[in-house]
Order: C-alpha cells, then structure tokens, then sequence
C-alpha cells in the first residue's frame, strides 16, 4: 500500500524525458538571449538602448507568439506534430545564426545592413519556432499525468499533488537548462567566439528533437475528442459570430456545430423578432454553445489578473539588458587572469531557484500548512503575490546599488571614459539577482498552475500560451517604457537614462520608476484577489 502510494507521487518516465528535453531547449535558447546584448553592441555595434530595445522586442514577440500557435495547435494539429515542426523551424533558426556569425567572423569589416537583416531574420526563425515547441511540450507533459477529468466537484488531493509536482519539476528542469545557457554559454562567448557559443545551442536543440523523436513509444497521446470539443479556437469564432447574428437578426439562435459551417436556423413561418430569445434553454439544448461561453467567461476573468502580472515581468527583462550592461563597468575580476563575464550573473536567478525550490517543499509549506491550516500550505494567487513584492524590493536593491556605482564614478572624475571600471566589486549585483529568483519561485510556477487549473482541458496549450504571452507583452513594455523615458529624458540637449557611456547613465532613476510602477500593479493585485473567484470555486458552487 505505502510503495502504491509512493508510486501515485512519482513522475512517469515520459514526464521525465520531456522535463529533460525542456532543460535542452531552455540551455539553447538561453545561450542566445541571455549574453544578446553584448553581441549586438560589441559586435553589431549597437548603441546600448538600442540593443536593449531590440532584446526586448524579440523576447516579446517570442513569448507572444504562443498565443498565435496555441490554438491552431488545439484545433487543427496534435501537439506531438507541432513539437515535431516547431523545432525543425527552431534549428533553422539557429543554423542561420551561426551562419551569420561564422560568416561576420571571417570579413569582420563587412557589417552591412544584410548582416544586421540576416541575423534578425533568424532571430524571428528562432521565436515562430519556439511560439510552437514550448506550450506545447509543456501541454503534453501535462498530458501525461494521469488526469482525464474537467473539473470535478469533489477535489482529488493526490491528482492535486502530483499536478504541483509535475510543474515544480518542470521548472527545476527549465531552469537548470538556463543555468547551463547563462553561465556556460556566457563564458564560451566571451572567450571563444560567438561562432562557437552560438553553435553549441543549435546542438543542443538537434539532441532534444533526435530524443524526443526516439521516444515516441513512451508517450501518452490525449486530446482525440470529439471533433467540435477538440476545436476551441473555431468555437471561440463561432461565438463571436453567435453574438454578431443575436444583435443583427433580434437574437437568432445558432444551430450546433457541423463540419465545416454554421447555419442560422429559422422558425418555421415565424417572424424573425416575434419570439423572445431564450438564451438558458438554448444553451440546455445545446451544450457545446454552453461549453463556449463557459470557455469565454474563464478567459475574460483571467485578463485582470493576466495584467497585473505584467510589470513583474518588465522587471525581469532587466538582467539581460541593463543589469548585463552594469555589470561590464564593475570590478569583475578573481585572480590575476579570470574576469567574470556579466552575463553569468544571471545565473545566480537560475541557481538560487534550482537551491531553494526544495527548501520551499520540504520546509516553507509544510511551516504555512500549520500556520493557514491549508493542506496547499499557500494558494496559488497568494503564492504570485508574494513573488511580486520580492521582485519590488530587488529593484529597490537594485536602484541603491546603481546609485552608489554612480557616486563612485563621480568622485572619481570618469565621466568621459566610457571603459573605465569602476572600483565596486559585481558581486554587489547578487542580491538583486538572488531575489529575482525567489520572487520566480513564487510567482513564476504560481503562473504555470494558475493558468493549467483555470482553463478547460481541450484549450490547455492555450492556457500555457497566456502564461508566457504575459512575459511577451512585458518585454514590449519594457521597449516601449525604454523609447519613451529615453524621448523625456534626452530633451534640451541632456544625456538620456539610457546613454551609450554609463557613468553618465541615470539606470537607479529607471529602477525606481520600475519599483513605483510594480508597487503600484501588487496593490492592485491584492485588491483583484479579493473579488475573485476560481473556476473551482465556481465550478463547487454549481454543484451545491
């Protein structure tokens, strides 16, 4: 009974190999973005908003991209065949950024605008590819839990627990991927070329799909319903057209779902408006319509909540710009060789996840279980709370620390000399990074389950999608947050925020726009909270 019991909370072997194989992707795709910048304004010769604008814009359209791909993946294709295109798509992408490195690396002089064309193009080869493979991998892991039912009324605890602990390992595995992209891949950038740090990834991600391929007998396949529940994005069409006729012809009901079209049906020899619409008993009789508005009404209650999340993730586009770019003006050396390339540091989000997410399972729930009486320990909407305010005090961390690397730079008279380092150790920039990743721990996998538990089953890549298109519109923010505090701060001929020479750069101001703003979106937060009710709750009450 207890080795049953053990058995109920292990992951399946084709869990493991998925988790496996999104720790590859992320290695890939984390080797590219994370030391970006300095690609783009060492090499690319770039000015630093510029480049920062520009890794803000692909992130965001990456992330973005999900929401485009995920419901043609519920709709019209499998997810095992949209892993399988997607990541041909991703290692062109890759292939053609190496390419373009390799052949800049041979005639370095020859930095022309079909250069810069090139690589962009095969930067955005890269995100159709990734808007593809990462929701639905990460759907299909979660296929593969041995969990068939909607929502229901009485609540499985196991199927409960083995759900968190699928996501958390999910997350442990992503993360130890980036932890390899930032670091490892930082370092082979910097001190072997960009030919090979861009190489290793595009081999990486050509293991992942050879592993994925070969594992095919392990898997298990869902989502083989019934034609019209296995097309969420046609019913989401249909119910517009629905409201569309309803408004136009005084409320003409929608006759169920056929192949490939929907027919207004007529009474017979009745005047169109004579009859009131019923919309209770039509949605009695035709419960895919019900099934539609049901999936409308999730979606709306989420976006609230889906944008008070926004600014959390602005914040966590700074290690990849502008705490990178900080870092090169520091004190990076250990020993009389070795300098710390900055990108590693962002290693210290991913390590301080990878270290204290067991510590979160095996010591702070069981704690709060005691403390809230929760069987959870802490609810997923407290869970995101609590990492929003930590990513609040490590901007407030981070605006302190820029503010004394400027005073420093100051005092010494560098203001001109945009190579001079300044005598502050970048050790200093850890505590920002560390508590970015606590506030990940909370908040990120907080995410993934809100979004898993709160859509219907047949729309889960879409569900996935709208967890990363939150850090998809972030990262447009972040650009645009970027271009309009650069138009503000540059006017009557000062230097901008964001200028080219950084001991003349005001980034602490940018900081702590960045802490207002986000203390700002977590009060609303909280307030939202109060008003919300979960599919669950609704789904129990119902039931009564």
């Amino acid at each position: 009974m207890a080795g049953d019991q053990r058995a109920n909370h292990r992951l399946s072997n084709s869990c493991i190999l998925l988790i496996v194989l999104a720790g590859m992707e992320r290695l890939a795709f984390k080797g590219v973005a994370s030391n970006l910048v300095t690609y783009l304004t060492d090499v690319m010769k770039m000015s630093n908003s510029s480049a920062a604008k520009t890794v803000n814009s692909w992130c965001g359209f990456t992330s973005m991209l999900p929401l485009l791909v995920a419901p043609l993946a519920d709709s019209y294709w499998d997810r095992y065949s949209t892993i399988l295109i997607s990541s041909v798509l991703y290692v062109a992408g890759l292939m053609a950024l190496t390419s373009t490195a390799l052949a800049l690396a041979w005639s370095p002089r020859n930095k022309t605008t079909s250069s810069s064309s090139l690589l962009l193009w095969s930067l955005y080869l890269i995100s159709i590819g990734q808007g593809g493979y990462n929701p639905s991998l990460q759907a299909f892991g979660a296929d593969q839990l041995d969990e068939d039912e909607e929502l229901p009324c009485s609540k499985d605890d196991q199927k409960s627990k083995k759900k968190s602990l699928f996501f958390q390992w999910w997350y442990f595995g992503v993360c130890s991927g980036s932890l390899m992209g930032v670091t490892f891949m930082s370092y082979i950038q910097d001190t072997f070329g960009w030919v090979l740090g861009f190489a290793i990834p595009m081999i990486s991600m050509l293991t992942s799909v050879a592993l994925f391929s070969g594992g095919s007998r392990l898997y298990m396949y869902k989502g083989d319903e019934a034609i019209y529940c296995n097309k969420p994005f046609e019913s989401i069409v249909q119910a517009f057209k629905a409201t569309k006729s309803k408004f136009m012809s005084c409320g003409i009901p929608l006759s169920t779902y056929k192949s490939d079209q929907v027919e207004l049906e007529l009474q017979d020899q009745k005047p169109l408006c004579s009859e009131e619409f019923d919309s209770t008993k039509e949605l009695e009789e035709n419960p895919a319509r019900n099934g539609v508005h049901e999936n409308a009404k999730v979606v709306l209650r989420l976006l609230p909540i889906w944008t008070m999340l926004l600014m959390f993730a602005v914040i966590f586009q700074q290690p990849a710009t502008f705490f990178t770019k900080q870092g090169m003006t520091m004190k990076r050396n250990i020993g009389s060789n070795f300098k710390i390339p900055p990108a590693t540091l962002q290693s210290a989000i991913t390590l301080s996840i990878i270290l204290l997410m067991p510590l979160y399972d095996k010591i702070l729930i069981p704690i709060t279980r005691l403390v809230t009486c929760d069987e959870k320990g802490i609810t997923v909407m407290k869970r995101m709370g609590i990492g929003m305010f930590l990513s609040v005090i490590a901007m407030v961390i981070a605006a302190i620390v820029e503010t004394t690397r400027l005073k420093m730079s100051r005092q010494m008279g560098n203001l001109d000399s945009q190579s001079e380092t300044v005598p502050l150790s970048i050790f200093w920039l850890l505590p920002q990074y560390i508590l970015l990743g606590i506030s990940d721990i909370f908040t990120v996998v907080g995410m993934q389950e809100f979004f898993y538990n709160e859509v219907p089953i047949r729309m889960r890549t879409m569900g996935f999608a709208l967890y990363t298109s939150v850090f998809g519109v972030g990262s447009f923010l972040s650009a645009i947050s970027i271009s309009l505090v650069e138009i503000f701060t540059s006017s009557k001929g000062k230097h901008s925020w964001f200028s080219d020479n950084m001991n003349e750069a005001s980034l602490d101001k940018y900081y702590w726009l960045l802490a207002l703003l986000s203390a700002l979106s977590l009060l609303l937060y909280v307030i939202l909270c109060k008003c919300y009710k979960s599919r669950s709750e609704l789904e129990n009450e119902n039931c009564k």
